[in-house]
């Protein structure tokens, strides 16, 4: 069955993107005698364009982890998860995009290690710390990084894409053996380039400061993320009528997944959080103190948001076959680790200086309007139901 966008979804995301573009004007004037408001729109860009790419290469990710295991439930639901994994190339064309700017436009960095008076002896804002991690932290090895990680990837989706394609007119099982390898590698360029890109583009905001669960940390919001995505726009095609071999187990997997993401993102936020605070590290406190200090009721409300919501409404068997609760909690779920990236992002470059406002949730709407039309409009690239999957008829009678 084809899938065609509707007029209404059409107007949805129309209206999110111009509200969206009115409200960042608006946050743009207001703030227009802001001396860092140019840190602050590249700061948001980073946000929204690490937070949508997110979800893209989380997609790439589960998408391969089926192949890996040879998984055979989600045949039915294979098209949503590579339509949300197609939003990559976009992803990483804005974020490239946002990083070239905070790479090579004067007063827009914020990196500190980006500014030569923080490396250059003898100046007055010269920090010893920052000048010794400039061997791995500079601007020409950054982009040698960050461009190895979006054409590796580019690399394996449009590998996955064209051979998932290919699959449907020539069937057989040699196309689905090659994805299995395929996959393999896929992930094991995933389990390194995951940790070093949140490093490169996230956590070296905060350069005086290191984590070695940050990695695992990112990974886990961006997995829960697009778990949830991937819940709701199945949900959303069921209503349409699409995807009739999606049943009640089928989202009862999707529920499940959301629910174990969310516990996975939960315990590493603690582990992180505890160890550093109890041992009271100078060095290494000062993270915590930041966010606390100038960030209280957001950073534990975010929490309480992806760990309390998850927990409390998606333990029983019953609540993760309900559509309205899944759409709800996971609109929730998907704000919450929205505030988490700008926490993230913000507290680190902008300090107590950071607020939402309206250039915050406008510079978000359009976003989202954003990625939502790609994802319907790579619905309809291909038929919703993959036809010479081989793990198709066991898909179809799955059943927990």
């Amino acid at each position: 069955m084809e899938f065609k966008i509707t007029k209404k979804s059409k107007t949805l995301t129309t209206v999110l993107m111009i509200v969206g573009v009115l409200f960042t004007a608006i946050g743009i004037g207001l703030n227009s005698g802001d001396e860092n408001i140019v840190q602050r729109i590249m700061a948001n860009g980073l946000i929204n364009g690490f937070y949508f790419f997110a979800l893209g290469i989380g997609a790439l990710f589960f998408l391969a982890l089926q192949y890996a295991t040879e998984t055979g439930w989600y045949a039915s639901i294979k098209r949503v998860i590579e339509a949300v994994a197609g939003f990559l190339p976009f992803g990483m064309g804005i974020l490239a995009v946002v990083l070239l700017i905070i790479t090579f436009m004067d007063g827009a960095h914020i990196y500190l290690w980006m500014d030569s008076d923080y490396t250059t002896v003898g100046n007055h804002h010269y920090d010893e710390i920052i000048d010794g991690k400039s061997p791995y932290l500079n601007k020409t090895f950054f982009w040698i990084r960050t461009l190895t990680y979006m054409i590796v990837y580019f690399i394996f989706w449009k590998g996955f894409k064209n051979r998932s394609i290919l699959e449907d007119k020539v069937g057989g099982t040699e196309i689905h053996f090659l994805n299995y390898r395929k996959s393999a590698v896929f992930l094991v360029f995933f389990a390194v380039f995951s940790s070093a890109s949140s490093w490169d583009w996230l956590m070296s905001i905060d350069v005086h400061w290191f984590s070695t669960l940050y990695g695992w940390y990112c990974f886990a919001g961006m997995w829960c993320s697009t778990m949830t995505v991937l819940v709701i726009l199945t949900l959303y095609l069921k209503k349409l009528g699409y995807l009739p071999n999606v049943n009640d187990s089928h989202i009862h997997d999707l529920g499940k997944w959301t629910f174990a993401t969310s516990f996975l993102w939960s315990y590493l936020w603690f582990c992180q959080y505890m160890l550093i605070w109890y041992a009271n590290i100078g060095e290494e406190v000062v993270y915590y103190m930041t966010r606390i200090e100038h960030f209280k009721a957001l950073y534990f409300g975010m929490f309480l948001i992806n760990f309390g919501f998850p927990m409390l409404i998606l333990m029983s068997r019953d609540a993760k076959r309900n559509s309205r609760i899944l759409i709800t909690v996971g609109l929730i779920i998907l704000v919450g680790h929205w505030l988490d990236i700008y926490i993230l992002i913000s507290a680190g470059s902008l300090g107590a200086k950071a607020s939402i406002g309206f250039l915050e949730i406008g510079l978000a709407l359009l976003a989202a309007g954003f990625f939502i039309r790609m994802i319907l409009k790579n619905l309809t690239k291909a038929p919703l139901t993959p036809v010479n999957h081989p793990f198709l008829d066991e898909s179809i009678h799955h059943e927990i």
